[in-house]
Formats: structure tokens, sequence, C-alpha cells
């Protein structure tokens, strides 16, 4: 069915709102929760998903907690800033903007602790076209804990993101807007490389990209 030109013009920007999702995030302890289990880009059935955001004066809290893991497939030789992405990782993208960003912080994390941390520059808010890495994560103050129960199907990574990395000086992240996504990467030993993925705000297409900017959910510091 198709609609007139000046109809369709007049409902895109009704639908793209709708179609991204929102969260207001409190100061710690409170927390702003969302949760996922919907894979990508077909939106079938997807292990349960749960990350909880709060900020305080110098940096942004997340919780990933991933559910009914099977495999926690890792490849042990990595280290920092490696593919994690290849395996088994929870993620987010990060921008302080409220427009679709060129640019972003990408930060992973696998189920044995190993991290990736990165700026994504990304002109075609579709592909990332450089990659500029955040090689010293402790010394910046960006940690993370990860804590794992394999007999429960569960892993939990409790991160701290410095707000100084946004530009964002301490005690001044109340009232600021944001745009960031959540992803879960599963991967298993018998399929590899073919992985299974899940998103907070669903990115279309396949295969799945999550560097499409404009489906980034609008998050507020309340």
């Amino acid at each position: 069915m198709f609609l007139a030109p000046i109809l369709v013009a007049a409902a895109l920007p009704a639908l793209a709102a709708a179609a991204v999702p929102s969260l207001n995030v409190p100061a710690c302890p409170s927390k702003g929760s969302v949760s996922y289990n919907k894979s990508v880009p077909d939106l079938g059935p997807f292990p349960l998903t749960q990350v909880d955001v709060c900020y305080d004066s110098t940096a942004i809290h997340i919780t990933f907690t991933a559910h009914n893991e099977t495999n926690f497939f890792v490849n042990p030789n990595f280290t920092t800033n490696d593919p994690i992405y290849e395996y088994t990782a929870m993620e987010t993208f990060i921008s302080r903007t409220t427009n679709d960003p060129t640019t972003y912080l990408e930060f992973e994390i696998a189920p044995n602790n190993v991290t990736f941390q990165a700026f994504i520059y990304n002109p075609s808010k579709v592909s990332g076209q450089d990659t500029f890495y955040i090689t010293t994560p402790i010394d910046d103050g960006l940690t993370a804990t990860t804590t794992v129960d394999k007999p429960a199907g569960l892993w939990v990574s409790a991160v701290r993101i410095p707000l100084g990395l946004f530009n964002v000086d301490d005690g001044q992240a109340k009232g600021t807007q944001w745009r960031m996504n959540f992803f879960r990467i599963i991967t298993s030993p018998k399929t590899f490389p073919d992985q299974f993925y899940g998103a907070w705000s669903p990115t279309p297409g396949s295969p799945a990209n999550f560097h499409q900017t404009a489906e980034l959910g609008h998050i507020t510091f309340v």
C-alpha cells in the first residue's frame, strides 16, 4: 500500500520517535533498568538480558546481567581491546548528545572480565569508519568487575565509565541527555563463528549491525 508523499513526510518523524526507546536514569544508588529478550535482526526469542544504569558526580555506572547463558565462550588469549565481540560479550554504545551521533564510545565486556573500549567515528551513522582505542582504561578510571555463576547460567558485569570521557565535569551530569544502546552477543563453540544477537533498541537489517546510530535510545539523567 502506498501513501501520498505529503502523508509519508508527515508520518515519518512520529514513527521514528516511537521506534526508539527511552530511559530516565537516576543518581546512584537508585537505578534505571531495561531488559530485552528479542534477537536482532529477526526479533525472535532471545535469552533475558537486563541492564541497570545510574550516575554519580564522576561516572556512569552500568550493570549488565546475562541470564540463560550456556557457553560462556571466550578466547582466553584475548586481552584489553582485542576483538572480544567475536565471542560472548555484552556491549553499550554511549554518546553525550540528543542527535544521531557520529562519534560515540563503544564499550564491551566478556564473561572473563576482558574489556574493549574505544571511541568510534561513524560519519555515515551506519558503519564505523575509524576506531580510537582507550589503551589504559583502569588508569583512566574505567573499571569493571564480573561474576560468573555457570550452574545458574548467569554472568553479571558492573562497569564504571568516567563522565570526563564525554567532557562532562564532575557534578554536572544531572539534567543531561544522552543516546545509548545495549547489546548482547552469544557465541557457541559448536557454531563459531556464527553468533546470536540481542538488543535493547533493535537494529534493522541483516546481518545484524549495531552501528546504526538512529537506533540509539534516548537517556536522561534525572
